[in-house]
């Protein structure tokens, strides 16, 4: 059964998604799905896929020229930096492999350039401001309260090219047995 592969009880590594269960409290990770890019004895760090902000990337970066590139809210801490994940081996190799070809972060005059002269398509990156951290310990934990369900090693298709508003719903899918059921669960359970 395909769900056994994607979803077991092993602890989250670098490159799986977590994804929120239906009925989270925490209004910064309701109903997301967070790229788990670091995860060790210091703790752990990854961003929101599934929450794109109000701006725009030319709106947040005043030397990038005419880009559209949605900003997504990469969580609730330092709000006031900007990170990227990308899959372009355009971008140099001062990049950081995540897994599965995803990267993070790449010199940031080597970004301008590449954005700002098109090397780069903007499909092959996705930009955030903030991010998503937990001290050492406290993801086990919020995964033993079930806060979190993991899903293995995520690919480029899901981070890059899934639409953000399915993306949590069509992950849960794709774990298949109970967790697509609670995939179709409303957001708030008094509706049900």
């Amino acid at each position: 059964m395909e769900f056994f592969h994607k979803h077991t009880q092993v602890p989250p590594e670098r490159g799986d998604l977590l994804i929120s269960e239906p009925f989270l409290p925490d209004p910064n990770f309701e109903r997301s799905v967070v790229y788990l890019c670091e995860h060790d004895d210091n703790g752990s760090f990854g961003f929101v896929l599934n929450q794109k902000s109000q701006v725009n990337l030319d709106e947040v970066i005043e030397e990038v020229n005419d880009a559209k590139a949605p900003v997504f809210v990469g969580g609730p801490v330092e709000r006031n930096t900007l990170h990227y994940l990308h899959r372009s081996e355009q971008l140099g190799d001062d990049s950081k492999e995540i897994m599965n070809g995803i990267m993070w972060g790449v010199n940031f005059e080597n970004l301008l350039y590449s954005v700002n002269t098109k090397i780069i398509d903007l499909s092959d990156i996705k930009f955030f401001v903030g991010y998503s951290g937990w001290s050492p310990g406290q993801l086990e934990e919020e995964l033993k309260a079930n806060s979190w369900i993991v899903y293995k090693s995520a690919g480029k298709e899901l981070v890059f090219d899934t639409d953000s508003k399915e993306l949590w719903k069509i992950a849960m899918n794709d774990l298949g047995g109970k967790y697509k059921m609670m995939s179709n669960y409303p957001s708030d359970p008094r509706l049900n």
